[in-house]
């Protein structure tokens, strides 16, 4: 009886780890310069159960703005600056109510887009696991991720992955791994 009683007892503590897990408040936070990461962060938010919460600039960016060959567009000066941090709007109101974000974005020159830093800066991420993901036209994400690890120390970063035309299998894949 008592080995019953015990089996029948670490059964449940299993049990009730496994739930406490899966009851974990997910937010899928995401910029998209082009609807790329979008995408990719719509799927995730199904994939997780997520709420998805759309990283907006204040001033939306334009196509002029956007092209990384032009000096003085509004991306390129924003990334030269290290103090850049454009306005955002739909600031949420509820963070501490999330357990896990994720935080995705386009690869810009190697790393993550400033607007993220405003993203960052604007909650407490005390007591979270961040999971960042990316999208990208040809470099990766380890530079972003170590960008914000180096910014942003007291986060409890878990690793980040570039999700570039993944299928929902693969991003199931990639959430139950974690």
């Amino acid at each position: 009886m008592i080995l019953t009683a015990l089996l029948a007892m670490s059964l449940s503590v299993c049990s009730q780890k496994k739930e406490s897990k899966n009851m974990n408040k997910v937010l899928v936070a995401y910029f998209s310069a082009s609807g790329v990461t979008k995408d990719v962060a719509q799927q995730l938010a199904e994939v997780t159960g997520g709420t998805l919460h759309e990283i907006k600039p204040a001033q939306p960016y334009t196509d002029a703005d956007l092209d990384w060959r032009d000096k003085q567009s509004r991306s390129s000066v924003e990334m030269q600056d290290k103090s850049s941090r454009p306005a955002i709007t739909d600031k949420l109101t509820n963070m501490q109510a999330y357990d896990v974000i994720y935080v995705g974005f386009p690869i810009w020159w190697y790393t993550y887009p400033t607007i993220i830093n405003t993203f960052m800066e604007a909650y407490d991420f005390k007591g979270k696991t961040v999971i960042p993901f990316a999208t990208s036209g040809g470099s990766s994400i380890k530079k972003a991720c170590e960008d914000l690890k180096a910014a942003y120390p007291e986060v409890n970063w878990k690793e980040g992955k570039l999700l570039n035309r993944v299928s929902k299998k693969d991003l199931e894949k990639q959430v139950n791994k974690q």
